[in-house]
């Protein structure tokens, strides 16, 4: 890993149950760039069945306003569990789980070959029957790109 793909400590945000319920306003990230290969697109491809020309076929992708084969939407998305865990972390949770996503939009494609990273914000906390639930805003950024790859709302809950 090059020094420059490191996290600072200071750009994660690490909080107990206890400060969860008070974490709203809290930022974390950026996370570590993660490069987003042909292999990774592939094996999505065929486990989720969405085998567009846009994402497998090289000559096709070429013809299309992108030019190139790009990630699927729902991979970045999904990419959430490892970059988010290298910057947000409630500690002493016994567990925690996607509750769903309030927004989710794709407004610029993700490139084969280039990186991505994830930030956020605690939007919201609020008291749930065990736990606590959290609204988080996220934007994926792509390395030198005017517009972001995705912008989601999760929406997250810890119990104890």
């Amino acid at each position: 890993m090059r020094k420059e793909d490191t996290v600072a400590e200071s750009t994660r945000l690490s909080l107990t149950m206890a400060d969860l319920a008070d974490s709203a306003g809290r930022a974390f990230g950026p996370s570590s760039w993660r490069r987003i290969t042909q292999d990774e697109v592939d094996l999505f491809a065929r486990v989720t069945g969405d085998d567009n020309p846009i994402h497998l076929d090289a000559e096709v992708a070429a013809a299309t306003p992108f030019g190139t084969r790009i990630a699927h939407g729902l991979l970045t998305l999904s990419l959430v569990v490892p970059l988010m865990a290298e910057v947000f972390e409630v500690e002493d949770a016994g567990m925690g789980i996607n509750y769903g996503l309030n927004r989710v939009r794709f407004p610029a494609p993700v490139p084969v070959g280039s990186r991505i990273r994830v930030s956020g914000e605690v939007r919201t906390a609020s008291e749930v029957a065990g736990g606590v639930q959290i609204e988080v805003p996220v934007t994926f950024e792509v390395e030198d790109a005017a517009k972001p790859a995705c912008v989601a709302e999760l929406v997250l809950r810890y119990y104890h």
